[in-house]
């Protein structure tokens, strides 16, 4: 598995619908794939779109709500079945500790891998790797619930130009790099930082300091949008956001790249969600999410 990009398996919030699953989604990010918030059916609409339970790194769970998480039961006993070769993990909000052993253990099966629980206690950072580092901040939700975000670390772009004017060429570009000075020359000298990209996902929340937080600089972020912005008052009072606030929060927050998605039944017409999108501002790219939907990570700037 190579590349970066979101494999969208369902959009629905609470109810699926003829057109539109219980919510699943996978990152694929260089050699590993991160699943979010496995909703009932994850493990069929998997199968459709080509991802492989030997594929899986990582799940992350967002709250124990049933569109999220009931299709952990499925998922972890394929991972079981297929004999996944390398450690698994599994974040959860350490408040569902119960929610998750019930579903892990939901029926019998011969439990061939040893996932790793990592429950969320608190947020911030989670694990650091060579290749990202993935962080929680808490949303805002009748039920406990954390969003998550994977930043690559910053890297290094080096500047022709620079190395030209300075006699630097071939192998001593890398020894430059590696020593950060050669020949009296330094490598920020010839260089410049190469942000690294940042994925976020944020689901079912209110408005709030920590969904800003995980937004903030974002290449893609994947964010839900419940309700049109007509019924703001429906989605304050269970925890929701509309079109037109999770557009806001995207344009504040300079994302490159917007998916809404965790759309309620009531909406068989989604262009409502990309128009009132744009009515508040938002200009990235946007995806009005649909089942099956692969996203690219945006390429760097």
């Amino acid at each position: 598995m190579a590349g970066r990009e979101l494999v969208v398996l369902g959009t629905a919030s609470q109810l699926p619908t003829r057109r539109r699953g219980h919510n699943g989604y996978v990152l694929r990010w260089d050699g590993e794939a991160f699943l979010f918030d496995p909703g009932e059916g994850t493990q069929r609409q998997m199968t459709h779109a080509g991802i492989s339970a030997t594929a899986l790194h990582r799940v992350c769970v967002t709250h124990f709500h049933g569109d999220h998480s009931l299709g952990l039961a499925g998922v972890i006993q394929r991972i079981n079945l297929d004999r996944v070769p390398h450690p698994v993990y599994a974040h959860y909000p350490a408040s569902g500790e119960e929610y998750f052993r019930r579903l892990r253990y939901a029926t019998s099966y011969y439990e061939s891998v040893g996932i790793t629980p990592v429950p969320v206690h608190e947020e911030g950072v989670l694990v650091t790797t060579p290749g990202y580092t993935l962080e929680t901040r808490r949303l805002s939700h009748p039920v406990e619930s954390f969003g998550y975000r994977l930043t690559e670390p910053d890297g290094v772009r080096m500047l022709p130009e620079a190395l030209a004017a300075h006699g630097i060429e071939g192998p001593d570009v890398g020894r430059l790099r590696r020593a950060g000075e050669l020949r009296g020359v330094r490598l920020e000298e010839v260089s410049e930082v190469r942000r690294g990209q940042r994925f976020a996902f944020v689901m079912d929340t209110r408005m709030c300091r920590g969904a800003e937080e995980l937004a903030e600089g974002c290449d893609l972020l994947v964010i839900e949008s419940t309700f049109a912005d007509e019924a703001a008052a429906l989605a304050e009072e269970h925890g929701h956001l509309t079109a037109g606030q999770a557009a806001a929060l995207a344009r504040d927050a300079g994302v490159r790249h917007l998916v809404l998605t965790h759309f309620s039944q009531r909406y068989e017409d989604p262009t409502v969600f990309a128009r009132q999108a744009r009515a508040a501002g938002y200009e990235g790219g946007l995806t009005i999410a649909e089942d099956f939907d692969r996203v690219p990570v945006p390429p760097r700037l």
